[in-house]
């Protein structure tokens, strides 16, 4: 048996998930974890985890499910396991941080979640006011710190805090100079996704505090 991870976009409507399962069950294959990440215009953009008899099925897996009408497959990959782990690794993240004794810590502990949670290219903190970079983890080259602050300059107009731009998403520190950056050129970031990333970066606000009362 072989998991696989696909993403696809499907009418926002009743019955069409359930098609797309029909179709994956007629290679004898089952969904077996579901995770909606964007719904909006009459569309929905939803990661399967899928349960394969065969690797080699993948193709002929994109090509049943492409025949539900509506229905674009985006991005097929491995799946880590047969249950999202973001909710668990979320909380390990949480507690890294909450165990940092400093801010480079704390910040060590934030991106190098980030790049996991999210399989990212790289994730970085960056000092908005100096155009330096306090923190870093992935396997790719990233943009300097301040073409990065330019990115971060530009997308200021954006409602609310976060912003995303091809496969560059970024989230502020609220209350501070600060700029989380997360890069995945294989796919795009989705707003379900974002919305976990802002919700990690303004936890690490709070812990952030923590240092900054301990200083005063």
């Amino acid at each position: 048996m072989a998991l696989f991870v696909v993403r696809v976009w499907l009418p926002d409507r009743p019955g069409a998930l359930g098609a797309v399962a029909s179709r994956v069950g007629a290679l004898h294959a089952d969904v077996v974890g579901i995770d909606i990440l964007e719904r909006g215009g009459g569309r929905a953009v939803d990661e399967l985890t899928v349960n394969l008899e065969d690797a080699s099925h993948v193709d002929l897996l994109v090509q049943e499910i492409g025949q539900v009408d509506g229905v674009d497959v985006e991005h097929v990959r491995p799946a880590r396991n047969a249950h999202s782990r973001r909710t668990v690794d979320s909380i390990e993240m949480a507690t890294a941080m909450l165990n940092a004794s400093d801010t480079p810590s704390l910040l060590n502990a934030l991106v190098l979640g980030l790049a996991a949670l999210f399989e990212a290219d790289w994730a970085a903190v960056i000092d908005a006011s100096s155009s330096t970079t306090l923190a870093v983890s992935g396997s790719l080259e990233m943009p300097s710190a301040e073409w990065l602050t330019a990115f971060v300059i530009g997308s200021n107009h954006s409602d609310g805090s976060f912003a995303a731009v091809d496969e560059l998403a970024r989230v502020a520190l609220d209350e501070t100079p600060l700029q989380v950056l997360v890069s995945r050129s294989a796919l795009p970031l989705r707003r379900g996704e974002l919305e976990i990333l802002d919700g990690l970066a303004q936890l690490a606000v709070a812990h952030l505090q923590r240092f900054t009362d301990t200083a005063e």
